[in-house]
């Protein structure tokens, strides 16, 4: 890093957890003014008898510890159980145009909702409304619009598997299938691409699978910030020797290094355990290439040990059994040069040979991803040539093998497990028939970036969001922000303020729910809800704090609240569903097969597993998994401009998602600010830039007219290949056009944004 001295710019030597992340939980803790009510919270996360963390998915441990939770975890539960109320009175102090100048930090910082609120255009104000009104307002809202596909109905993946099944139960029998869901943002590429190679939209891996993995291989994710209790799983693994080896463009520091809180040895002597065996720091983009090289050199080596007499370097057995497409795959490979790999991966072909043998030397590999493959215009191919690399060997479907997608929110992968996507299936259409003796289209609905079209277009009429903060998650700011504004109905389930609420419809509702820390109470008594992880677990979760205030009411209620105010006809019992959530499992049970005994098996300590059928070897009905070509190495070429970088927005250490905890990125080295664009130190040269200066960043995307551009933000010198760059999300997103995704699975390209960098004329270097 140059040694120019900026404000809240600076170097970060230590470990990735430590004393640094004890102190972080301490000080989130305290700015909530709610000690003793988090504390006791902090108790009972991820425990048997309390409650899911409403942070990332990362599977639960089988209990040996009685905190099993993490800083960012931490960070989650005092954001929800903060002592800090946003009541009808700031409401009354406050118009939304002035509440629109407030960071996001501040709007949410304000705390809890506490009572349902309805927009007043004459004051530009929220003000209190009963539950019962609210909800008359929002039945004869839908039941007004001329067909119901002019209506989206948004999920969050924090929402619970019991609120995700009632929602679109109530928006299926209301008659449209329009689900934009924070996963089309996410994994959606995961969710289609994994299907068509081996059956399944989810990860093959138990967290068990860990403890006997040869090697293990890390591509585009960050767990230190993203999801850092994997850095304990991580820990273990390298204790007992296994290579890591990380594929990421930005050195991270848990990728390199941890100090577990929870061995005291570590903590006293100040020491770490090394995570990466080795770091290949691909350029953005530059993944594909990897992967088709270091198949490339897989098959070549088949070949040449085949000849000389040996078995071969793949999974001859495994690939004539259980695959079809190998050759095909070949033909692709052979096509590919390895001169075009080296200059798309930014790897040298050295370095691509070793990580290659690596694989091929370890018996049973685990290959994790997260959001580095998934946010590309070729997200789904990069998740389907991961899945060919290890079928090459065999690598799915055996214990200490297969691929871990690592999802984000605690149940976004729960949340399409019970029927939260735009694309229904017959066998979901007979289902809910033969259970509720409704019918509903078969007909595709839209995804987040098709339900932001239909609304810019007048298709579109009303929009209902369970959780989540979808104007600010979605790219493209300017088109889809004042899309919104033009809605007749917005509806916001939610527990905290967001920018998303600021945008007003003609008619808007504020509607408070429980969080996941506190108690639910219904008819039948104290409730629990379930969630799924990564690993497609399934447990229980059920709060045990006083809720923040007594007019809250939970997911499941106020889904059913809007159902009996929207379907006067409704064939579902949702008053008997909403008392006893056994009945809601039940019928989730009779929709969804794969959950028989729901209620008995989820009382279990720990919870159980849905059936995975490539963790079986069964390959769903074709039979077969199938290699799959991605033809080209491209990922995005941009205008052809020879002064384009690749951007790609990331997450600082003091956020979740769009959730704004703070200005610090403590591993990065940043403090007190969010306005910096991380750039390779020569690319930084080639432009006149020197460490702290203001700049432009311009973004050029084939096909894309309009000038996107992120104006007076600071370069900052960082690890990171050349010709890439990063800056932070959601502040990016106004970088990325709307059309700009994977055309496979919608899922937009925040991760790989062609951009020119110049320094602001005029600038001077910051001075904080």
């Amino acid at each position: 890093m140059s040694e120019r001295k900026v404000p809240g710019i600076d170097e970060y030597d230590g470990a990735a957890g430590g004393w640094g992340a004890l102190a972080a939980v301490a000080r989130a803790v305290k700015s909530q003014m709610a000690v003793g009510r988090e504390t006791s919270a902090l108790r009972r996360v991820n425990q048997p008898t309390g409650f899911d963390c409403p942070g990332c998915a990362w599977p639960d441990p089988k209990h040996t510890s009685s905190f099993e939770f993490c800083e960012n975890g931490a960070k989650a539960v005092s954001w929800e159980a903060t002592g800090k109320r946003a009541t009808p009175d700031f409401f009354a102090r406050h118009t939304l145009a002035e509440l629109w100048e407030w960071s996001d930090h501040a709007l949410e910082d304000e705390g809890r909702l506490t009572h349902p609120m309805a927009y007043d255009a004459d004051t530009d104000r929220y003000v209190p409304i009963g539950w019962d009104e609210a909800f008359a307002r929002i039945g004869a809202a839908l039941r007004a619009l001329p067909h119901p596909d002019m209506a989206e109905f948004y999920t969050s993946g924090r929402t619970s598997n019991e609120a995700a099944f009632l929602y679109q139960l109530m928006v299926r029998e209301y008659g449209t299938n329009n689900f934009p869901d924070c996963s089309n943002m996410c994994h959606e590429a995961t969710s289609v691409g994994l299907p068509g190679s081996i059956g399944v939209g989810k990860g093959t891996v138990t967290l068990d699978d860990f403890a006997h993995c040869d090697a293990l291989f890390s591509f585009g994710h960050n767990p230190g910030t993203n999801h850092p209790r994997m850095l304990s799983t991580l820990r273990e693994v390298s204790k007992r020797g296994v290579p890591i080896v990380a594929v990421n463009p930005l050195r991270e520091r848990g990728l390199e290094r941890f100090t577990s809180p929870q061995h005291p040895a570590e903590m006293l002597t100040n020491t770490a355990t090394p995570i990466a065996q080795t770091y290949y720091q691909v350029k953005i983009g530059g993944d594909l290439a990897l992967l088709k090289g270091m198949m490339k050199w897989l098959l070549d080596a088949d070949a040449d040990d085949l000849a000389a007499g040996g078995n071969g370097v793949l999974d001859h057995a495994f690939i004539a059994e259980h695959t079809e497409g190998l050759e095909a795959l070949r033909e692709d490979l052979a096509r590919t040069t390895w001169e075009e790999i080296v200059r798309h991966s930014g790897l040298a072909r050295d370095d691509i040979a070793a990580a290659a043998q690596l694989y091929a030397r370890a018996d049973r590999v685990i290959l994790c991803y997260g959001m580095g493959m998934t946010q590309h215009r070729r997200g789904t191919q990069n998740v389907q040539q991961m899945a060919n690399l290890m079928l090459l060997r065999g690598n799915i479907g055996r214990q200490g093998a297969g691929i871990a997608p690592i999802r984000g929110h605690s149940n976004v992968q729960g949340d399409r497990t019970v029927g939260i996507t735009e694309k229904p299936t017959q066998a979901l259409v007979d289902a809910i028939k033969r259970t509720y003796g409704f019918e509903f289209p078969l007909t595709h609905g839209h995804d987040a970036v098709e339900a932001v079209r239909a609304i810019r277009d007048g298709r579109s009429r009303a929009l209902v969001c369970m959780g989540g903060n979808l104007a600010v998650a979605m790219p493209d700011p300017e088109t889809t922000i004042p899309a919104m504004r033009t809605l007749d109905l917005a509806v916001h389930i939610a527990t905290k303020l967001n920018r998303s609420h600021l945008i007003p419809a003609k008619q808007a509702f504020l509607l408070p729910c429980l969080g996941r820390t506190e108690r639910d109470l219904q008819a039948s008594g104290l409730q629990s809800v379930t969630v799924e992880d990564s690993m497609s677990m399934v447990h229980a979760s059920q709060g045990g704090l006083p809720p923040a205030s007594d007019h809250l009411l939970s997911e499941p209620a106020i889904v059913a609240g809007i159902a009996k105010a929207t379907l006067p006809q409704t064939k579902v019992d949702w008053d008997g569903l909403v008392g006893d959530y056994d009945r809601i499992r039940d019928d989730i049970e009779a929709v969804f097969p794969m959950f028989k005994d729901f209620n008995r098996r989820v009382r279990e300590p720990g919870g159980f597993r849905l059936y995975v059928g490539a963790s079986e070897r069964d390959w769903g009905p074709g039979g077969k998994a199938r290699f799959l070509v991605a033809p080209g190495l491209d990922e995005d070429p941009g205008t052809g401009r020879r002064d384009l970088l690749t951007l790609t927005t990331i997450r600082s250490h003091d956020q979740y998602n769009t959730t704004i905890y703070g200005f610090d990125d403590r591993y990065r080295g940043i403090s007190g600010r969010r306005d910096v664009v991380f750039m390779n130190r020569d690319d930084m040269r080639a432009r006149g830039l020197a460490q702290g200066d203001r700049i432009d960043v311009v973004s050029y995307l084939a096909g894309d007219d309009a000038t996107r551009t992120v104006s007076g933000f600071i370069a900052v010198e960082y690890d990171l290949p050349q010709g890439s760059a990063a800056m932070y999300y959601p502040e990016g997103n106004r970088l990325v056009p709307l059309d700009s995704h994977d055309p496979h699975s919608g899922t937009p390209a925040y991760k790989s944004i062609p951009v020119v960098v110049s320094k602001v004329r005029d600038s001077h270097v910051d001075a904080g």
